[in-house]
């Protein structure tokens, strides 16, 4: 269902959808000239759904704002969104006893992170898909929700920039590579892989459902 996540006195459009059995909620952080109609995030967003997974797109920009290329990238600026909806989160009566994970794509990934460093008492894991996870770089040490990092195999810039990343996390961690997959895993198959890991990590991260 469409629900508006009101962060302070701004509403931005947000796709919720919550499973009868919810085991957890993933909130997803798109990536750069993304947003929640992203259909890469909306096809693993409804393989989480088939797990049990709550679920929560929303937009990090307004339609004005999205339109200025300094804000698409402006990680400070996403991550604050990104900690709003996390707030937004704990006061939603239907989403408050969920235990709760990010997903971010490319920046969105930054974005995860550094809300993930800023709010450890309630994001438990963390997924990034092609992330840019060097633009969080500050934040990694801090991160102490168990994270996994997936990326392709061919998308080897990006690679290199995540298993530098990988070093500086401290949280239990994890690097897969989809072999043969670039940037946007549009590959035959690739998607599917990053779907089976992401539901395989939250089922683990986020499987005991209730907050303690």
């Amino acid at each position: 269902m469409t629900e508006p996540v009101q962060l302070g006195s701004l509403a931005l459009p947000g796709d919720l959808v919550i499973p009868a059995q919810a085991l957890g909620l993933v909130l997803f952080a798109h990536g750069s000239g993304s947003g929640r109609l992203s259909p890469r995030n909306q096809w693993v967003a409804r393989a989480l759904q088939r797990v049990n997974m709550a679920t929560l797109l929303f937009d990090l920009l307004t339609e004005e704002e999205a339109r200025d290329r300094r804000l698409v990238f402006d990680i400070d600026l996403l991550a604050r969104r990104v900690v709003e909806a996390i707030h937004w989160t704990e006061h939603h009566p239907d989403l408050t006893h969920l235990r709760l994970g990010l997903f971010g794509a490319s920046t969105g990934a930054a974005a995860a992170l550094v809300a993930a460093a800023t709010r450890p008492d309630r994001v438990a894991a963390l997924v990034s898909r092609g992330g840019r996870p060097d633009l969080a770089m500050a934040s990694l040490p801090k991160v102490q929700a168990p994270t996994l990092l997936i990326v392709g195999g061919l998308d080897t810039e990006v690679l290199e920039l995540n298993r530098h990343a990988l070093r500086q996390l401290r949280a239990h961690k994890r690097l897969e590579v989809v072999p043969g997959a670039s940037h946007l895993f549009q590959e035959p198959g690739a998607l599917g892989s990053v779907a089976a890991f992401a539901c395989s990590w939250f089922q683990e991260h986020l499987g005991k459902g209730r907050r303690a």
